[in-house]
């Protein structure tokens, strides 16, 4: 799948503020600093459509971004939407719940949802956060998708054996592990994969 065009849309400050359209839309979450503005501008070929920053969990809004994708003859519009990252420890505790609330209702009543692209720092063994929040996409049966991001800043075969142990955790409390890639957005590693999927879904 190509993309042709990407352009922002709109933030909103509550999930029931989004848009009201019926295009489908595949959301990106993550633990801040996980990459996911870097990631996300990588996808589109578009260097600063989502706002990079080396202070984690600048992302307070839902971010909507209308895209415009080629697939074989023909073209598709569909919704990227950057959510804020979980797990910023140095937030207060009224603005974390804030924040959790709005990525609560955003995931589980969106209905425009398609599927939620959960991203994972290939660097690190598994996080017990992002193991709880997978943990509430089954239970909710949220569809979902594992993307390992950073993978230029470990070995090939550091990358396999993060991914692999990652996956293994999980797997005893999976009938069928998610889907899952690794990806780069230094190198675009990974680029494709993400958006033949997407192509897929639509």
């Amino acid at each position: 799948m190509q993309i042709l065009n990407a352009e922002f849309l709109t933030s909103s400050p509550r999930a029931d503020m989004c848009p009201d359209t019926n295009l489908p839309e595949f959301a990106f979450i993550g633990r801040s600093n996980v990459g996911k503005s870097s990631l996300i501008n990588m996808l589109v070929n578009k260097k600063g459509l989502a706002m990079t920053s080396s202070m984690p969990g600048k992302t307070l809004l839902i971010n909507h971004y209308h895209i415009t994708s080629a697939k074989g003859k023909g073209t598709k519009e569909w919704f990227l939407v950057d959510l804020p990252g979980y797990g910023y420890a140095q937030r207060g505790k009224k603005e974390m719940q804030k924040l959790q609330n709005l990525i609560s209702h955003y995931v589980l009543d969106r209905q425009q949802l398609t599927c939620l692209f959960v991203l994972i720092d290939i660097r690190l063994k598994p996080q017990q956060k992002d193991l709880d929040f997978i943990d509430i996409l089954g239970e909710n049966g949220v569809p979902f998708a594992l993307i390992f991001t950073k993978a230029d800043k470990v070995s090939r075969q550091q990358a396999m054996n993060n991914t692999n142990l990652f996956l293994d955790t999980i797997a005893d409390k999976w009938e069928e592990l998610p889907p899952s890639c690794i990806t780069s957005a230094t190198s675009k590693v990974g680029k494709e994969d993400v958006l033949n999927f997407i192509g897929k879904y639509i």
